[in-house]
């Protein structure tokens, strides 16, 4: 289906169209969960840890957007994760969690290669709004309408950029092509018969062109479907849907 949002609300994904990826480490699971639920709601893509050597095999396997890191964990202070993060991952913007609020323990975490803070207590729409602006500014990803991008399953395509990608892979389509597509991402789930293709994607009426829609299915599918589960399908005599492949 295609993706919804809260009333002005932009999505902000990866380049390639996935949804971007935030590693929460911290070692009390009620604030972990509280986050995480949070930064789902975004539509990204979220691991966690509960401690420092947790978090840096996590980052290693995960390859994180961003970190929301708690200063104060059971096995290591979070200067010394950052510092274990910076090598895997030197450019990943970090986002300290500390109960402290002395001056001289946010200087620490700002010299030391952090890129923002919050003191608990904290309100998730702040947490959220600072890692909205970090992930932006570190190039990482980019803001675009949420009624721009469709999604069906783990297929996106971007309408701005005319973008494609499946699982993170990019697919280069042609015009008509993403034209077919579109009009499919568009209706998920629907069957749309050979002749409302032919007048949406092709403008001109049904008589005798059911062949040119076949064609281009057929392009589209070695494309998107190649190699993976199906999710453009035919039924017989009415035509053809798409739908999340089945896992």
């Amino acid at each position: 289906m295609t993706t919804t949002s809260p009333q002005g609300r932009t999505e902000l994904l990866r380049p390639d169209g996935s949804p971007v990826r935030v590693l929460v480490v911290d070692d009390e699971q009620s604030i972990a969960e509280l986050l995480s639920m949070a930064l789902r709601y975004e539509g990204w893509q979220i691991r966690s840890a509960e401690d420092g050597q947790g978090a840096i095999r996590t980052a290693r396997d995960f390859r994180p957007d961003a970190v929301v890191l708690d200063m104060m964990l059971p096995d290591m202070d979070g200067l010394a994760v950052l510092g274990r993060l910076r090598r895997e991952l030197p450019d990943v913007p970090v986002l300290f969690l500390t109960a402290k609020d002395a001056v001289e323990d946010r200087i620490a975490g700002l010299t030391a290669g952090g890129d923002d803070y919050v003191t608990k207590p904290f309100g998730l729409e702040e947490v959220v709004a600072r890692l909205r602006g970090l992930i932006r500014r570190s190039g990482a990803a980019a803001f675009r309408r949420a009624d721009s991008v469709l999604v069906v399953g783990d297929l996106t395509l971007d309408e701005d950029s005319h973008e494609v990608a499946r699982a993170g892979e990019h697919i280069h389509l042609t015009a008509t092509e993403f034209e077919l597509l579109r009009f499919l991402m568009r209706n998920p789930r629907r069957v749309l018969s050979k002749a409302q293709i032919l007048d949406r994607v092709w403008s001109y009426d049904f008589g005798g062109q059911a062949n040119v829609v076949e064609l281009y299915i057929s392009y589209l599918r070695r494309k998107i479907d190649a190699g993976r589960e199906p999710m453009i399908h035919t039924r017989r005599g009415a035509g053809y849907l798409i739908k999340p492949a089945v896992s």
